[in-house]
């Protein structure tokens, strides 16, 4: 998204957008939520590690609703249940797959030489290319953190759309029947509805007179 919006880096780019939801919460009603302490936690540790500034943890703090998902109340069908069990144990025997083909080319590695400090560099470029493939293999498309689950259990509490850019989130929240947003066009969707409603009223204005006072939409809020 940061790429797609040509952001300099990830303060720019959360000082943007924590503008635009504020002026979409003002102006429109649009609730966006963030999971607490899980994924909330992450996002603050995220942004000290790359140095922002405390204004956008400001704006973090009072445009982005910090709740905790009730996970004894949020209703999930056996079936979502049995189908992830089901990926899981797909995944893991993948996975068994690719370790077994690199123990195997290490231990013929291993025996072209005699001391191990002439197998290091060759056996670690082998387990360098055995950690990608395992993350590919175990991770890609699947819920593998609490984090993860709590997005799409405050989604499904709140009966929100889903915002991410995480192909597991993507996946389930499908399978869940939850309304899921690209991530990467996000900020384009708020500036789209902001654009419309702005421009109606400024055609109310000029129509009344700078009187009068504009609201959009039915005066249901939209939850993200």
């Amino acid at each position: 998204m940061r790429s797609k919006e040509g952001f300099e880096n990830i303060c720019v780019s959360a000082n943007t957008i924590l503008d635009l939801i504020a002026k979409a919460r003002l102006k429109l009603e649009i609730s966006c939520y963030v999971p607490y302490p899980s994924v909330y936690s992450e996002l603050v540790s995220f942004m000290k590690r790359y140095g922002c500034e405390k204004e956008v943890f400001v704006k973090l703090d009072t445009w982005l609703i910090k709740k905790t998902p009730n996970r004894f109340e949020v209703k999930i069908p056996a079936e979502i249940f049995h189908e992830y069990i089901t990926t899981v144990r797909q995944k893991i025997n993948k996975a068994m797959r690719v370790a077994e083909e690199h123990i195997w080319e290490s231990s013929a590695v291993g025996l072209k030489y005699e001391r191990k400090d002439e197998v290091r560099d060759e056996v670690g470029d082998i387990i360098s290319r055995f950690r990608d493939k395992f993350r590919e293999v175990t991770r890609h498309g699947v819920l593998d953190s609490s984090p993860d689950l709590d997005v799409l259990l405050l989604a499904k509490e709140l009966d929100a759309a889903v915002v991410s850019s995480d192909e597991g989130i993507k996946k389930w929240a499908e399978k869940m029947g939850l309304r899921f947003v690209e991530a990467k066009m996000f900020p384009r969707m708020l500036r789209e509805y902001l654009r419309l409603v702005e421009g109606e009223f400024d055609e109310n204005r000029k129509t009344e007179g700078d009187k009068g006072f504009f609201t959009s939409g039915d005066g249901e809020e939209e939850t993200y």
